[in-house]
């Protein structure tokens, strides 16, 4: 018989998947590694089980603890998944920014989940990042993840996601796409591609509101920069430890607008129904075809599920009070 002992053993292994109408533009093999094949719906599961793993390792987290993380609610559900098959108490602290539907979802896999305002700096005492650490502190026998400076994180797409696109691609990969949050995902695949082949480019998608793009270029951290975006799942208004600037070759920024557009295109024209940040890590694409050749094999990182985003981006009314789409005349 062939089955795994727990839902975490189907974590990983997702499918590479050729994409033709929304990428005709481009003269390259465009491939899209679809992380809404893991049990959570999320390339987050990986990076959870890792991170719990890890700190039972280091004796941080013990028999019937509890585990805190701010979260905007993929990694919290990962958290949840692993909590349950491994007996922890889990809260969640997410901001209003993020979908109704993440935080059903979280709540019906048994977690706490507590809502903050994300108009605020992250210094702010009511911010998701002061108040998780917080419930962190004041809590007995609990463990706070921090995700976007927990180096397991990226650890995690290092010893995983890294080596199975490299041979899915039979090492024929030539560029790596991926939106950029806490950074992991992006530094943990690119450390593993370029010691294979350090000619491997990596490209991270960025969006208006966020200073990964002229921290990047500049070193430096300006404030100017942050002000309140749509997109979720990218982005971000600190500098996680997570994110490895000197492995990212170009960081391209993509508008909320866009973002969403190309969401929905995805979903319409490959069959593909995904989260809010892969139609902008497929739009950013578009948006560097002039740097492609046909003899290029790129792949792109497709982090999450359409399940999520359904009262937002597939809801035609949000969309029109957005500004993304043109209310149609009767």
């Amino acid at each position: 018989m062939n089955y795994a002992s727990n839902i975490l053993e189907t974590i990983g292994k997702t499918p590479l998947v050729k994409l033709n109408s929304i990428t005709s533009e481009i003269p390259s093999l465009v491939l899209a590694k679809i992380e809404s094949f893991n049990p959570g719906n999320s390339i987050k599961d990986r990076i959870a089980v890792k991170m719990i793993e890890d700190a039972e390792k280091e004796g941080k987290l013990s028999k019937g603890g509890v585990i805190v993380e701010g979260t905007s609610g993929n990694t919290g559900m990962g958290l949840a998944l692993a909590s349950i098959v491994k007996g922890y108490k889990l809260i969640c602290v997410s901001n209003d920014k993020q979908s109704k539907e993440k935080f059903d979802v979280l709540r019906a896999m048994g977690a706490e989940v507590i809502v903050c305002p994300s108009d605020v700096d992250p210094e702010d005492s009511r911010s998701y990042y002061s108040v998780s650490k917080k419930i962190a502190e004041e809590t007995p026998n609990s463990w706070f993840v921090g995700q976007y400076d927990n180096l397991s994180n990226s650890l995690a797409h290092y010893e995983q996601t890294g080596p199975e696109i490299w041979n899915q691609t039979d090492g024929k990969i030539t560029h790596f796409v991926v939106g950029v949050g806490t950074g992991g995902t992006i530094s943990g695949v690119a450390k593993f591609l370029k010691e294979k082949n350090p000619k491997i480019k990596i490209w991270g998608i960025d969006t208006y509101g966020s200073v990964f793009k002229k921290y990047h270029e500049t070193g430096i951290f300006d404030k100017n920069e942050i002000y309140p975006y749509t997109t979720e799942g990218i982005g971000e208004d600190i500098i996680p430890k997570n994110v490895a600037f000197h492995l990212i070759d170009h960081f391209e920024k993509v508008n909320d607008k866009d973002a969403a557009l190309f969401t929905r295109k995805l979903a319409k024209e490959e069959g593909i129904f995904a989260g809010n940040s892969c139609g902008a890590a497929v739009k950013g694409l578009l948006q560097l075809k002039e740097s492609l050749t046909e003899s290029d094999v790129v792949v792109v990182l497709l982090h999450d599920s359409g399940s999520r985003y359904i009262a937002k981006i597939y809801n035609d009314d949000w969309m029109i009070e957005k500004g993304f789409l043109k209310r149609k005349q009767k």
